[in-house]
């Protein structure tokens, strides 16, 4: 018998859910994890010639987050499947900015910048289910309507899911330094990434990076300060003062008793007259470019 089959049957088997009450228990063989949440691998092998810059990260799914999943994933969870297109005014039901967040970890800080700016969209994307599950309850609790929650790789969505200039903003908070110089290639901030970031963002969008790793904030600020699609708000170059409206993190926090220096970085996208034309052709197979 067939997993599509015995999962169907599974389905159909389970209980009628509580809201509020604990999903945990054991699973069917053959039965996915979360029925109605995200997909362990939701682009499946499509997209799989990339070097990718993340790593899936396994860990608990707490009788919260697992509750979050399965009760608000149909509501304002997606996959980054990489065969839709999305309607970002009809996904949120308004036409307000909209903002990318790459790699949200638990997503407190999310929330918080959601809450303060209800006039500004975020779309935030990560891989990490458990901070998948605690963002929606967050959003929940605190009636955010506009926070939408994207399983998958963000290199994926920008490049086969979001039409030109349909974004407002892009933040890349604390992502994956890949400290060892073989690993150099995996980092998110790249050329081709910033390629492909540009074809999306609306002239005059922000992209705001920070990372407590010097070398990779070094990097960053010259690939972004030679990247002819962006300029930097910072009218003598270099790094930016903290924004008030990015939140410090608890993981922000534990860095900065241990001495280390973050980095912000806020640079704006130019207008379109000033866009190079084949720079901008850059797919989400092409090597070098990263995902988060």
């Amino acid at each position: 018998m067939s997993d599509s089959v015995n999962t169907s049957e599974a389905h159909a088997r389970r209980p009628e859910h509580t809201p509020g009450v604990s999903v945990r228990r054991t699973r069917e063989k053959g039965e996915p994890r979360f029925p109605d949440g995200p997909k362990a691998d939701p682009a499946g092998s499509h997209f799989e010639r990339r070097i990718r810059s993340f790593q899936p990260r396994r860990s608990r799914v707490t009788a919260g987050q697992a509750d979050a999943l399965q009760r608000l994933w149909p509501r304002w969870g997606f996959d980054v499947d990489g065969r839709r297109r999305l309607d970002l005014a009809a996904f949120f039901g308004n036409d307000r900015p909209v903002v990318l967040e790459i790699g949200f970890g638990m997503g407190e800080a999310t929330a918080r910048m959601a809450a303060a700016d209800p006039g500004t969209n975020i779309l935030a994307v990560d891989v990490h289910t458990p901070g998948q599950g605690h963002l929606l309850g967050l959003a929940e609790q605190h009636g955010l309507d506009n926070v939408r929650v994207g399983n998958g790789d963000a290199i994926i969505l920008l490049g086969e899911m979001l039409a030109p200039d349909a974004l407002g903003g892009l933040r890349v908070y604390f992502p994956d330094p890949w400290p060892k110089k073989r690993h150099h290639k995996r980092r998110l901030i790249q050329p081709a990434f910033l390629d492909l970031a540009a074809t999306r963002l609306a002239p005059g969008a922000t992209v705001h990076c920070a990372t407590d790793w010097e070398p990779y904030a070094e990097q960053m600020l010259e690939v972004l300060t030679a990247h002819p699609c962006f300029e930097n708000t910072v009218a003598a170059g270099g790094f930016a003062p903290r924004p008030e409206f990015r939140p410090l993190t608890r993981f922000e926090g534990q860095g900065l008793d241990k001495g280390h220096v973050v980095n912000d970085l806020l640079f704006r996208r130019v207008p379109h007259d000033a866009r190079p034309g084949p720079r901008d052709t850059a797919r989400p197979g092409d090597r070098g470019t990263a995902g988060a």
